[in-house]
């Protein structure tokens, strides 16, 4: 899923060449996002455009060559002299008199023309990794390489960058160059991602574009840098490949432009790095906009003032809310004065809103994450490690709102409930923590299912030895790192290939609340109270089913659902709730003469501990709301949700809670036969303990 739509997409033709365009945001300065070499379309600009189209209006189109643009063949079809006269078409269909220009590797001197040329049109510009005629190409890649005629010889390394090679064995130089474009460790993900974008043109068209005259009717000399008068800001990464860093500098001096060098980044810090270069960007654009500000941003300045927290709670299941409201409550018991901001998304925000909490204005720009999931689920079916990975782009926009956040007020304590993004940035950027932190999480190391296939378990290494490094190599970023749950709630896996096994590395970098509970069911009062407040009595056998608040249950309501009458005939006692979560909508089922449907309970606890039995999917608070209960139960992860069936599943096996179910081998009948089980022999689980919001409070408490 994406973090932002376009609003406006359209069509203009240019000399027989059709472009696709399209805009997001309305704010009152635009920003032109100018596309690069065909072998990537707009869509390389998605860690840019969700954020800053919160307050400018962004334009963007695919090139020629990609993407949902025409691809022309022929060699007379490219080079600058169209590409800068795309730019202008593009602004004058959109209605863009002026523009903040913005270009990425071939599209720097696209916007050193269009400064130079038609300086009218250009109110700054920003350039990332660009090459410049004034500067010679790196050695390895050189003209005669690419022209030269290869033979038989299997090219290797740089001499795959030749113009025979590409129409030969295409998909090989795509793998080639995006490692190339992605030098840094740990950039799977992008370089799949240029992969994926590459196959909207050919090695027949990168070659034509090659063929193309460099700057067409333009002449980029030193005397056309000279003449750019707009702000200019140029950023690089020093371990580039492709364009050497004297390109930007050589721009840089000619234009008196802001150069900003990234020492770690390779030939695109925006995709790689887009934390620290928004905040460039941002931070260029602000005095852009300000110029008296001697200084872009400053740091928000403590008064003596009642204590601030600022709480991020994972909008995947509200089992996180609820534990979190809990820990709320009792670390203003310890600290009565302290103001807690939620910066939350739905369906965590009517949970909140039902509790009275307050929710930070700033929660209405982040991206649904919970939507996000939604969409990349199947039918009982979510591989988990793939959908966060793939939910890279929504993730660094909602970081950046976060982190305008801290940079605009003053907060004493940041608490984040697997609050992924910012763990992740302020690691790989630590001079951006603008506050304590205290990171929750109840699982550490992502696992890799044995029938995906190697590549799964590289990946999931990867991203391992990633956070492994990140957590050894900055220790000062966490102030408090609090796994929820004990020592024996640590799988006993390891992160992979040539890392530590999680049981011995654990311990080492966290502490433990033990389990955090919403409200422990021991201060329900009785069951029997319970039952008769709710009706759940009159020698009747409650059932509630709940499958958590983001929406990917809908398959398993409806298979539970077929399983009621056979179910029912074998229990001729039984009534069935079905809360379906805020996130579905109980039109969308069909429902059995006999059962009941909610759309959203906020005290579901109180129900799953008066009920006879549950039926749930495999979140983790559910399930210990239901063992601390000692109410039955039967859970069906999600297929190839590698938290439910590796971590969940053994911390509900020691808690000796519930009966696993597999969702492809339980038919109605299954089900049915399993519950009447389930009430016949109920399990007794093991105590839940009662304090983990208390300790948890005071492990905070001491940074406030």
């Amino acid at each position: 899923m994406r973090a932002a739509h376009p609003h406006t997409g359209g069509r203009i033709d240019r000399e027989g060449v059709g472009l696709h365009y399209e805009i997001y945001g309305t704010g009152p300065r635009t920003i032109l996002f100018i596309p690069t070499w065909m072998f990537i379309h707009s869509r390389g600009y998605k860690a840019q455009i969700p954020y800053f189209s919160d307050r400018y209006r962004c334009v963007t189109w695919d090139p020629r060559g990609n993407g949902k643009s025409d691809r022309p063949t022929d060699s007379a079809s490219y080079g600058q002299g169209h590409y800068v006269a795309d730019a202008l078409a593009v602004m004058d269909a959109t209605d863009t008199l002026e523009a903040i220009v913005f270009g990425y590797s071939q599209s720097g001197p696209t916007c050193a023309i269009l400064a130079s040329y038609h300086a009218d049109r250009v109110t700054a510009a920003i350039t990332v990794g660009a090459h410049t005629p004034l500067v010679p190409r790196h050695a390895h890649n050189s003209e005669a390489s690419y022209n030269s005629d290869l033979g038989a010889h299997r090219p290797q390394g740089w001499e795959k960058y030749n113009r025979g090679y590409w129409q030969t064995d295409f998909p090989d130089f795509a793998q080639f160059f995006s490692e190339q474009l992605f030098v840094e460790p740990h950039s799977t993900k992008q370089q799949e991602d240029v992969r994926g974008w590459a196959e909207g043109t050919s090695g027949e068209i990168l070659a034509a574009s090659m063929s193309a005259p460099y700057a067409g009717q333009y002449a980029l000399d030193e005397a056309a840098y000279r003449r750019i008068s707009c702000s200019m800001l140029i950023v690089h990464g020093r371990k580039d490949p492709i364009a050497p860093v004297a390109a930007s500098e050589k721009v840089a001096e000619l234009t008196g432009g802001e150069l900003v060098i990234f020492e770690e980044a390779g030939h695109a810090p925006h995709a790689r790095f887009p934390a620290r270069f928004n905040a460039v960007m941002r931070n260029f654009l602000e005095l852009l906009l300000d110029p008296s500000a001697s200084e872009p941003r400053k740091d928000a300045v403590r008064s003596r003032r009642p204590k601030r927290a600022l709480y991020l709670s994972s909008p995947i299941g509200l089992g996180h809310a609820r534990r979190d409201l809990a820990v709320t409550r009792e670390l203003r018991k310890l600290h009565p004065e302290l103001q807690v901001d939620w910066l939350a998304q739905d369906p965590v925000t009517r949970f909140l809103a039902a509790n009275g909490e307050t929710l930070h204005p700033a929660s209405r720009l982040l991206a649904n994450e919970s939507a996000h999931i939604e969409e990349e689920a199947g039918e009982h079916d979510l591989n988990a490690f793939q959908a966060i990975r793939s939910m890279d782009e929504i993730l660094i926009k909602n970081f950046m709102v976060f982190q305008d956040v801290l940079e605009q007020e003053s907060y004493d304590l940041v608490i984040a409930d697997e609050a992924w993004d910012i763990d992740h940035y302020w690691h790989e950027h630590p001079e951006l923590k603008r506050a304590q932190i205290a990171w929750f999480t109840d699982f550490v190391g992502w696992v890799p299912f044995a029938e995906n296939g190697p590549r799964e378990a590289f990946l999931t290494t990867d991203y391992n030895a990633e956070m492994i490094g990140h957590v050894e190599n900055h220790p000062q970023v966490r102030d408090r790192a609090i796994f929820v749950g004990g020592t024996q709630d640590i799988v006993d896996l390891s992160f992979g290939d040539g890392l530590p096994w999680m049981r011995d590395w654990i311990p080492r970098h966290y502490e433990f609340s033990d389990y955090i509970i919403g409200t422990h069911p021991s201060a329900f009062g009785s069951r029997a109270d319970l039952r008769a407040e709710f009706g759940y009595d009159g020698g009747r056998k409650t059932c509630i089913v709940a499958v958590g608040g983001s929406g990917v249950g809908a398959q398993l309501i409806r298979r539970i659902l077929a399983a009621y009458p056979h179910a029912r005939a074998r229990i001729p006692e039984l009534r069935m709730i079905v809360v379906t979560g805020p996130r579905l909508d109980p039109a969308a089922f069909d429902w059995p003469e006999g059962v009941e449907a909610r759309a959203f309970v906020p005290d579901l606890d109180r129900h799953l501990a008066a009920c006879d039995l549950a039926l749930v999917q495999g979140g983790l608070t559910t399930c210990m709301e239901l063992a601390a209960a000692g109410t039955p139960f039967l859970y069906f992860p999600l297929r190839n949700h590698f938290e439910q069936n590796f971590h969940v599943a053994a911390r509900l096996d020691r808690y000796n809670a519930g009966r696993r179910m597999t969702y492809a081998e339980s038919s109605p009948e299954r089900i049915a036969e399993a519950m009447l089980d389930e009430l016949q022999a109920p399990r007794v689980p093991h105590p839940v303990a009662r304090d983990g919001a208390e300790r948890a409070a005071a492990m905070l408490a001491e940074l406030l």
